[in-house]
């Protein structure tokens, strides 16, 4: 799509064209905004181009650098944090930082964020060996989860309810997995009420939340669970902001647990956020308040401090 003279120069950056992209770019369109969308399949990034070599035409920094910001939306995340690396090396904003997604894309650093920030998580314990991590495992007491740092939508995770499990679980991860799986992430395990909540935060603002039902365990609504709305109380909305806030801001969604004494918890905090559904359950137009943010950052530049 061309560019008007007067509007802000945006592309929006994804690898698979899902409902959420199809949405945003609807929003675009309904602002009267064109914007570019950039496959990163397509892309090369020229980084280095000394006289007299000719720039790559497709990936050069002239080319990147006309734009005020670019959205990333990529499924793929070792694409999003290298791709966003070299935008932010050439002074592109984009929505979101790449800091963030850095901080977002591991449970470990997401937890250290939010210790970091005192807020309200569950009890961690990370091992390095499988002797290590079944003794950990020991110690918080049984029933634990057990994930990798790096994933999404509710995959390898394991709700480990005695030794026997533990023992086979660590053997199929030390054998099997890479490197990251031999990072053993051990989080207490929240009997909730059957739910979590699941709030949005984009920029200064929880816009909304939904309750993720299951009778499993794991609530992902990839997984199965039903989404329905959530009231933002002024303490989901509090929370939800100061948690999005400690990974570095932007356009989040934040993972709350309720316990069984009525505390909540922050579980985890997710970048380039899905919301299919969601805008019908909350009736909130989450990619209209997405765009007018990445709109603010294209008017006043990235703030570049990480919470």
């Amino acid at each position: 799509m061309s560019h008007s003279s007067a509007g802000p120069r945006i592309a929006v950056l994804m690898d698979r064209v899902r409902v959420e992209e199809k949405m945003l770019l609807q929003a675009f369109e309904a602002r009267g905004l064109a914007v570019d969308v950039r496959d990163d399949r397509e892309v090369v990034f020229d980084m280095v181009c000394p006289a007299p070599r000719p720039a790559t035409p497709s990936g050069n920094r002239d080319e990147w650098a006309r734009y005020d910001v670019v959205v990333e939306r990529c499924v793929t995340q070792s694409r999003a944090l290298a791709a966003l690396q070299v935008l932010k090396a050439w002074g592109v904003p984009t929505v979101n930082r790449v800091e963030v997604i850095q901080t977002c894309g591991d449970k470990l650093a997401t937890t250290a964020a939010l210790i970091r920030h005192q807020l309200p998580t569950p009890r961690v314990m990370v091992a390095f060996t499988p002797e290590s991590a079944l003794a950990a495992i020991e110690q918080m007491g049984y029933p634990v989860v057990l994930k990798p740092t790096v994933g999404s939508w509710g995959r390898l995770l394991s709700k480990i309810n005695d030794r026997q499990a533990a023992e086979a679980i660590l053997e199929h991860k030390e054998v099997l997995g890479d490197y990251h799986h031999h990072i053993y992430y051990i989080q207490e395990y929240v009997d909730k009420p059957a739910r979590d909540i699941r709030a949005f935060v984009v920029g200064d603002e929880t816009i909304c939340a939904i309750y993720r039902y299951s009778e499993h365990w794991i609530t992902n609504t990839a997984r199965g669970g039903r989404a329905a709305n959530c009231p933002v109380t002024s303490e989901i909305g509090e929370l939800a902001l100061a948690a999005a806030r400690a990974v570095g801001g932007g356009v989040l969604a934040v993972d709350l647990l309720e316990t069984g004494d009525g505390r909540l918890l922050v579980n985890e905090v997710n970048h380039t956020m899905e919301f299919r559904n969601s805008v019908h359950t909350t009736g909130v137009d989450i990619p209209g308040h997405i765009v007018a943010y990445v709109l603010q950052v294209a008017r006043n530049g990235q703030d570049d401090d990480v919470q």
